[in-house]
């Protein structure tokens, strides 16, 4: 049975445009996966702490000498970790807030992103751990960015999806969502999804 795991990012929940893009990605996904299970990550409505010195005390630490607090971090990180490893697909619903991702989308890339698990340090650079797999990136954005240069979000989330062994990557845009004309950027969208080949 295939898994499919959806990390959501965006503020507005289930209002989202980059949600609602990929919830019509899921849907023809399980059409064609019927037994495949859908985990969802919604990092708006459970929130991950951002980066902090608890946080790499808490990961640097021996295992036996952490307190229940450090205990409680590190379980978090393997869980997301496990999430992402046990998935046969990625589906990232990733907005565009500040000309970058948004904040809680970091997070979970600074979780997901551990020295020994998903990447390691070799004489030659990084390698990437994960065993590389289809990933599907929803880019959502209120104005142009793409054509005009001005997009370091897409390249930043493929650079450290590479990082950490990730290769796989689809990315479908919709832009000019606050401008005129959002409604023919939502229906391009729609059907560059629904013209990709899902695995």
């Amino acid at each position: 049975m295939k898994t499919l795991l959806h990390v959501k990012s965006s503020i507005f929940g289930d209002d989202g445009q980059s949600v609602q893009l990929a919830d019509r990605l899921i849907k023809r996904w399980l059409q064609q996966n019927p037994e495949g299970q859908v985990v969802v990550r919604d990092l708006a409505a459970e929130p991950i702490a951002h980066f902090d010195m608890q946080t790499i005390a808490a990961l640097s630490a021996e295992a036996e000498q952490r307190s229940p607090e450090q205990q409680a971090i590190v379980a978090l990180s393997d869980q997301l970790i496990t999430e992402l490893q046990e998935a046969d697909v990625l589906v990232l619903a990733a907005p565009m807030y500040n000309f970058a991702v948004p904040s809680q989308l970091k997070a979970w890339f600074d979780q997901i992103a551990k020295n020994g698990v998903t990447f390691r340090y070799t004489e030659q650079g990084p390698v990437g751990l994960l065993q590389d797999r289809p990933v599907y990136v929803l880019a959502t954005r209120g104005g142009q960015y793409r054509e005009a240069g001005l997009d370091f979000q897409v390249p930043w989330i493929k650079l450290i999806l590479g990082f950490v062994g990730l290769k796989q990557v689809e990315v479908v845009y919709a832009e000019g969502l606050n401008m005129a004309g959002a409604d023919v950027a939502i229906e391009q969208a729609r059907v560059e999804l629904d013209a990709l080949t899902l695995s």
